[in-house]
C-alpha cells in the first residue's frame, strides 16, 4: 500500500463509535479522516461511511476495504482471527510460536515470559529466573525448548515441559537483544547491547568465540546458509569440534551505529558492510542471497548479500520504527512502532 493508508484504533472499538484514519502520501502532507459505524445490518455486517476524501468500498464481518481516490491508494483492515487478552498485562516485547504450532512463547514489559497453548491462549508454564527484562525467546526445532536472552546478560534455556532453566550462558557485559539458534540447536547464537555477537556450544554451556565485536549494540542478527557463489573466508583458527552447522553460514548484524554488517559464521571474516539511514533494529533472509533489514526511521531496505553497494529498493511506510521482519509466502511481514 504505497500511500501508508492505516486506521489508528483496534477494531474493537469500530463497534461503538469512531476510529480515525491517517494517510501519509509520500513528501506531502499526512491527509486525517475517520470512520464512522452507523449500525449493523440483518447479517450482522457494520454499516460504516467513511469521512470526505476517504471511501469505504467494502465490508464485511472480518475486514473493511477503504480507499483515498485522490492519491489513488487503498488498504484492505483485517480483524483479529482470534485474542488472547489474558497472557500478559501489559506490552508483549517478543513472541514465538513452536515448530508444529501447538504452542507459545511471549515476553513482556510485566516482566513475566510465559508459554502457552496457540490453539486458546491457555498458559502452560512460568519461566522464571531473569533478573530485569527478558527480551527476547525462541523455541529451538524440537519445539520442546526455548531459548530467552535479557536485560542481566544472561542467555537462559528453558524445558517447555516442566519450566526448567537447564542452561545459562555468561560472558556478555550488556543485556541480549536477540538471539539465533544455527540448524538442530546444538550452537546457538546472541547479540548484546555491549556490541558482540557470541557463538554458544549448548551442551557444554560454553561460549564458543565471539563472532563479532561491533563498538556499537548490536539490536538484531539472523543467521543462514549463503548462497555457493559467495567467499566466506577461511577461518585464522581450525575451528573447535564443538561447532556443529556453522560452514558455508552467514551471520547479519543490525548495529545501532546506522551498520548492517554480514560476517561468515565459521570463519569470522566481515564480508559487507552496508550503511542506512538510522539505527537497524532488525535483520533477516528472504533467501540465501536477498535480505530484509528495518531501521528506526522507517525504513526497509532489501539487499543483495552479493553485492551491497546499492539496495535492490527502501520501502518507506512512515517514519515509525521498524521492529520486526518476518518472511511470509512470497513476501514479508513487518511490524512499526506506530
Amino acid at each position: 500500500w504505497e500511500g501508508g493508508l492505516r486506521v489508528s484504533v483496534q477494531w474493537g472499538s469500530l463497534c461503538c463509535g469512531v476510529s480515525g484514519l491517517l494517510l501519509f502520501p509520500p513528501g506531502k502532507p499526512t491527509l486525517y479522516g475517520s470512520v464512522t459505524r452507523r449500525g449493523l445490518s440483518s447479517e450482522g455486517i457494520p454499516d460504516i461511511a467513511a469521512s470526505e476524501g476517504f471511501l469505504v468500498q467494502e465490508v464485511t464481518k472480518k475486514s473493511i476495504l477503504i480507499s483515498c481516490p485522490h492519491e489513488n491508494v487503498s488498504t484492505k483492515f483485517l480483524a483479529p482471527y482470534t485474542t488472547f487478552s489474558r497472557i500478559h498485562q501489559k506490552s508483549i516485547t517478543c513472541l514465538d510460536i513452536s515448530t508444529g504450532g501447538g504452542l507459545g512463547v511471549s515476553t513482556s514489559t510485566d516482566g513475566t515470559m510465559k508459554i502457552w497453548q496457540a490453539a486458546n491462549g491457555e498458559i502452560r508454564r512460568l519461566l522464571e529466573g531473569h533478573v530485569y527484562d527478558v527480551n527476547c525467546c525462541r523455541f529451538f526445532p524440537s519445539g520442546l525448548v526455548v531459548l530467552s536472552g535479557g536485560m542481566d546478560a544472561q542467555l537462559k534455556i528453558w524445558s517447555a515441559e516442566d519450566a526448567s532453566c537447564v542452561v545459562t550462558f555468561k560472558g556478555h557485559k550488556g543485556g541480549i537483544l536477540d538471539t539465533a539458534i544455527v540448524d538442530r540447536g546444538r550452537n546457538v547464537l546472541s547479540c548484546s547491547r555491549d556490541g558482540t555477537a557470541r557463538l554458544w556450544d549448548c551442551g557444554k554451556s560454553a561460549c564458543l568465540g565471539v563472532i563479532a565485536d561491533c563498538g556499537s549494540p548490536v539490536n538484531g542478527i539472523a543467521v543462514a546458509t549463503a548462497d555457493d557463489s559467495l567467499n566466506l573466508g577461511t577461518p585464522e583458527n581450525p575451528p573447535s569440534e564443538r561447532e556443529i552447522g556453522t560452514e558455508g553460514k552467514i551471520l547479519l548484524l543490525a548495529r545501532e551505529d546506522k551498520k548492517l554488517q554480514g560476517v561468515g559464521l565459521q570463519s569470522r571474516q566481515p564480508m559487507f558492510l552496508f550503511v542506512g539511514s538510522d539505527a537497524f533494529n532488525c535483520c533477516t533472509f528472504l533467501s540465501s542471497t536477498y535480505i530484509l533489514a528495518g531501521t528506526q526511521d522507517g525504513n526497509i531496505y532489501q539487499l543483495d548479500v552479493r553485492n551491497t553497494s546499492a539496495p535492490i529498493q527502501v520501502i518507506h511506510r512512515s517514519g515509525a520504527p521498524v521492529l520486526s521482519l518476518l518472511p511470509f509466502r512470497d513476501g514479508f511481514i513487518a511490524s512499526q512502532g506506530n
